[in-house]
């Protein structure tokens, strides 16, 4: 029941928390439970919020993550004092970098002691607030319900991100007084943050310098999700190159005719990148234009650019911009296009001939990538696309995997790709697919760890095998931690304890109860494909692909060469040469 149905009087504090999660919109509370709270789980078996037992807190956030990333509820990360905090703080870390919300409801020692040196006593929000919108530390049993609502509101609104409710033990232990009455007044009275309404002067300043260009640009992220066909109509009525952040893949339909890349700068292909050359104007929405987005910055934007977000702090913050603007994406994408809708639109046929053209000429490039006696990461890729539904979820990890997806899966929905980006932590992939298909049990979920990221988290997959979850976990095994190696060779000519101790992965999946198959070249590819997704009809599945990395990405090639190239020149004389002194011995 939510608190709408609870009557006056007093309740437990474990019921009060129940009720008031249920309220929020929450439908899975994940973690371990402890002696800290016994009583918040004996309330939960009775309610409709389902808790859901984890093999490891850190995997509870990331799960918590995929669930909201891929546009489903709120999720809710359960976790004990101390070590169920420290242990969760690296995937709350995600969600703040990569602006997620997640309620992490934390619980505390006891407070209605005096004695010192208790049981997981540690300064937990003090560890929790530089990650996370708000922290709070509930004193009073009636300011449970409260400060549940208050937190989920937060960690929704505005720029999503963590939000933190610490709950002493004791509060769960005793009982304490609800007023429906007043609790009805507070839900009138509170209102959640939002962003301002777009100024109507600023919307037009925006359409005139997107109306004026020769040829615009428009490049979108993950905070642009929810205005996806309103994007489209902008990118067809003014002739825009339209391109995306590796989050916002799919907001603009990658196989539309005007769609350029997932990144723009020197991670973009060559042919691509001499059509954006010509771009005199940009409109950048709900992308911070972080490190790894523009790869490691080797970005360069028209000197009339507009940046549109709902973080006040982001536009012109990394890269200079004629006008900043804070606002919701999809309020100021309806104002603009009231405006711009004022003109004709344009003829687009020659802009899509020609990037029709660029893109056969990166195929053609790409088509150099196919391996012999491996799988290379295209034809794995392509051949999942072909043969699955349109809407499947993809997850990666930190690590090469994420590279080759964002240049090879082609997406025409948004939230479909879930990769950790600004944050980059190993062990995402696993857990976030876990999460997506808890969203939605009828969408399929892939998740494309490197055997480096499957070793921190894979063991998750028993939480698939519980609630028997259609996820295919695609093992990307190169025996190395790759991306890492891959930079030690070109810089040092050495890979230094990026080699990985050998796994057997097929004993795994028989220790897990998991489904597994094998596949060690691309003749075999196809059927191996369709086995799994068959197989997924009973649960999860993992396959060990051999995977065969020595194409290069154009995302890999553009960041060395942007590292290279701000590199003073003596430095690059003593790398090339300690490289070239190693390669000789």
């Amino acid at each position: 029941m939510s608190l709408d149905t609870l009557r006056k009087g007093k309740f437990p504090g474990g019921v009060l928390v129940a009720h008031a999660l249920e309220s929020a919109g929450i439908t899975h509370a994940f973690g371990i439970p402890g002696t800290h709270n016994i009583e918040l789980y004996d309330a939960l078996a009775q309610g409709a919020v389902r808790p859901i037992l984890v093999t490891d807190e850190k995997g509870a956030g990331f799960i918590c993550d995929g669930m909201a990333r891929s546009g489903g509820p709120l999720g809710c990360a359960n976790v004990v004092p101390g070590a169920g905090v420290t242990e969760m703080l690296s995937a709350t870390a995600e969600a703040w970098m990569d602006n997620v919300p997640l309620l992490v409801l934390a619980c505390g020692i006891r407070r209605d002691s005096e004695k010192r040196f208790q049981l997981h006593d540690i300064d937990q929000l003090a560890m929790l607030r530089p990650v996370c919108k708000q922290v709070r530390l509930v004193e009073e049993g009636r300011d449970l319900p409260y400060a549940i609502l208050e937190a989920a509101a937060i960690a929704r609104a505005t720029c999503p991100g963590p939000s933190a409710v610490e709950i002493p033990a004791n509060l769960y232990l005793a009982r304490h007084a609800f007023d429906p009455q007043e609790y009805a007044r507070w839900k009138r009275r509170w209102v959640p943050p939002h962003a301002p309404a777009p100024d109507p002067a600023v919307v037009r300043t925006v359409a005139e310098l997107l109306l004026r260009a020769r040829q615009p640009l428009v490049h979108v992220g993950l905070g642009a999700a929810g205005a996806a066909p309103l994007v489209r109509q902008l990118v067809e009525h003014i002739g825009a190159i339209a391109s995306s952040t590796f989050s916002g893949k799919g907001v603009i339909a990658e196989d539309h005719p005007q769609w350029l890349w997932p990144g723009i700068g020197r991670i973009c292909p060559q042919p691509l990148r001499a059509i954006v050359a010509e771009c005199d104007a940009a409109l950048v929405l709900g992308a911070r234009l972080g490190e790894v987005p523009t790869g490691s910055y080797g970005l360069e934007l028209p000197s009339r650019t507009a940046q549109v977000d709902i973080d006040p702090a982001v536009a012109g913050a990394n890269f200079p911009v004629e006008v900043a603007v804070h606002a919701d994406c999809e309020e100021f994408l309806e104002a603009l296009l009231e405006v711009v809708n004022e003109v004709p639109e344009r003829d687009n046929n020659a802009l899509c001939s020609r990037l029709a053209d660029a893109h056969v000429a990166v195929r053609r490039e790409q088509e150099k990538g196919r391996s012999r006696n491996r799988v290379s990461p295209r034809s794995l890729l392509e051949g999942i696309q072909r043969q699955w539904p349109e809407d499947t979820v993809y997850t990666t990890d930190s690590g090469q995997g994420t590279f080759y997806a964002m240049e090879h899966l082609r997406l025409r929905h948004p939230r479909c790709f879930l990769a950790p980006t600004d944050f980059s932590c190993m062990g995402y992939s696993v857990p976030a697919a876990i999460g997506a298909a808890f969203a939605d049990r009828k969408r399929c979920v892939v998740a494309l760890p490197g055997d480096g990221a499957f070793l921190m988290t894979g063991l998750e997959l028993l939480t698939a095998v519980e609630y028997a979850l259609p996820v295919a976990v695609f093992l990307l095994n190169d025996g190395e931690l790759g991306q890492i190696s891959a930079f030690q060779r070109a810089l040092t000519g050495t890979a230094t304890a990026t080699v990985l101790p050998r796994l057997d992965p097929a004993a795994l999946a028989r220790a897990l109860g998991v489904a597994f198959y094998r596949v060690c070249g691309e003749a075999e590819l196809d059927e191996v494909l369709g086995a799994t997704r068959d197989s997924l009809k009973e649960g999860p599945v993992l396959v060990d692909v051999s995977i065969d990395y020595r194409h290069r990405t154009s995302f890999t090639a553009g960041v060395v060469q942007t590292f290279m190239g701000r590199l003073p020149v003596t430095e690059k004389m003593r790398l090339a040469g300690r490289l070239l002194g190693r390669r000789l011995l």
